[in-house]
């Protein structure tokens, strides 16, 4: 079968590799689509940085070479020993994360944040392939009326919705989000999809202002508006009531900590490549905070997948798929242009 192995920095190929077997309690399952994330793009630019290089993942005892990809629904194609519950032909979306089940955040529930964490696509090989092994813990079923394309956007919406549940958020509250990536995205369909229709975008790019845009979202750009000023005038000064951090710049981080309510949360949802400055009095004297994201866990996934059967989500402008062999050139490097906001794979293209 073809896949898109990665080799270190700047170094993915697609080849011939053997179609791997279902160990016990794992499921062989054929990739529908596989999405392109921007963990995997810092991975090619200037990795190797979560992949393993030399010594083992202690979860998964894989280094490089390995098959990318976290982001990918597909179908069960084989169940091996010990699976119950699963059959061959379910559809799925894999939820793609390797927990120790020992730490103490894996004891309390916790397994996004566990202290040995990996995944699927990063720590073994993954889903940027036509079919690919799973332990049956990690999966999901899509319903009939969520397509596999859509089911590939499980993971990276999830990532979203998790975020949006840790601001303590009530329909009729208003919300910022800042970027309009596809995180960013999902914060918003994932606030609308819980009655939180009073969101602003804050995005500097055009494109990415339209995008969003044509999705239902109200927008301004940062260089021509004052958010704090604009926000305080139609709260009557009371403020957001949360904010989201998808972009991971510090201009993003300053003026949603100017434009929160007292008491009120910045969720950090995104990878910050260069440290920030905290500003500590600033949130000391509005009694505000600044909170972390990390990942997703099981419930995540399931209330994407059920708002996804409502129809919550949408995927016009902004979601296109390609063959696996322009894996590099049509994803990879025109991502990091970019030329294209969300891109799948399709390994049976």
């Amino acid at each position: 079968m073809q896949a898109a192995v990665y080799r270190g920095r700047r170094s993915l190929s697609v080849n011939e590799v053997p179609v791997p077997a279902a160990r016990y309690g794992e499921v062989l399952v054929e990739v529908g689509f596989n999405g392109i994330c921007g963990t995997d793009l810092h991975e090619f630019f200037a990795g190797p940085i979560f992949v393993p290089d030399g010594v083992p993942h202690p979860l998964t005892d894989k280094a490089m070479p390995l098959v990318m990809g976290h982001e990918f629904a597909g179908t069960i194609r084989e169940v091996g020993a010990g699976v119950t519950g699963w059959s061959a032909g379910d559809r799925v979306a894999v939820e793609p994360v390797y927990r120790c089940g020992e730490c103490a955040a894996c004891r309390a529930g916790h397994y996004n944040i566990c202290q040995k964490i990996g995944f699927h696509g990063l720590m073994s090989d993954g889903g940027m392939a036509r079919y690919t092994t799973v332990p049956d813990y990690m999966l999901h079923r899509l319903p009939d009326s969520v397509s596999l394309e859509l089911g590939a956007l499980v993971e990276p919406m999830s990532v979203a919705y998790h975020a949006t549940t840790l601001a303590d958020l009530n329909p009729g509250d208003t919300a910022l989000v800042f970027g309009a990536g596809p995180i960013g995205i999902g914060v918003f369909q994932a606030l609308r999809g819980q009655g939180i229709e009073n969101t602003l975008v804050v995005e500097p790019s055009a494109t990415r202002r339209a995008a969003i845009e044509r999705l239902g979202a109200r927008t301004v750009d940062p260089a021509d508006v004052d958010v704090a000023a604009l926000v305080a005038d139609e709260t009557r000064g009371a403020m957001a009531d949360a904010a989201f951090d998808a972009a991971g710049v510090a201009a993003a981080v300053g003026t949603a900590l100017g434009a929160i309510g007292a008491r009120r949360p910045l969720v950090a949802v995104a990878i910050y490549e260069t440290p920030l400055e905290t500003p500590l009095l600033e949130l000391v004297m509005h009694e505000s905070r600044i909170q972390g994201s990390l990942c997703y866990t099981s419930s995540d996934f399931e209330a994407v997948i059920a708002l996804m059967a409502e129809g919550k989500y949408d995927t016009t402008g902004w979601v296109e798929s390609i063959a696996i062999g322009d894996v590099v050139a049509e994803g990879f490097e025109s991502l990091h242009r970019g030329e294209k906001m969300k891109v799948l794979v399709d390994p049976t293209r």
